[in-house]
């Protein structure tokens, strides 16, 4: 039987809004991520840093291009070691500095996706999947990259049906 994974990245705290700044108890990307559980019978791993960034926003994102700029792979809380039970991955992210946060990149290059069919989704605040599609196909080599679903993060709350919409083409 076919298995599903949800595989994603996420960041609470003080982030940037069409409203400006403000603080949210779940990060965006993590609310995607449920509403695929809902849709799916996916398992769910969430990739966290071991080192959390910082709880202000303009800190975290110079840290966060601090670490792009020096190509860094920060070290995770744990790390999800095989994938081959699985057909399908759901990888989610933040655009962060126009591609994955780093320690996407991190988890990523552990695994072996031959063979595998990844839909990538991504929240962002008007930049897209920037580059990332290009680097997911990078790393993922072996992959298939199916048609990715990009929300914008002040509208995840209602963002439901787009969600279901797209998993379920």
């Amino acid at each position: 039987m076919a298995k599903d994974l949800i595989l994603y990245y996420s960041r609470a705290g003080e982030n940037y809004s069409n409203a400006g700044l403000k603080h949210i108890d779940i990060g965006n990307t993590e609310v995607i991520a449920n509403y695929i559980k809902e849709f799916t019978d996916a398992d769910m791993f969430k990739m966290e840093p071991l080192n959390e960034y910082p709880e202000d926003y303009m800190k975290c994102i110079e840290v966060a291009q601090e670490e792009l700029n020096n190509n860094e792979r920060p070290e995770l809380k744990e790390y999800i070691e095989d994938i081959s039970e699985y057909d399908t991955i759901y990888l989610g992210f933040p655009n962060w500095w126009g591609t994955m946060p780093m320690p996407v990149w991190t988890q990523l290059e552990k695994l072996d996706f031959e063979g595998k069919i990844i839909k990538p989704f991504v929240t962002h605040e008007g930049s897209g999947f920037g580059r990332s599609e290009t680097d997911i196909k990078k790393i993922c080599s072996g992959a298939e990259l199916k048609k990715g679903l990009s929300i914008q993060g002040s509208f995840v709350d209602g963002a439901k049906d787009k969600v279901k919409n797209w998993v379920n083409e």
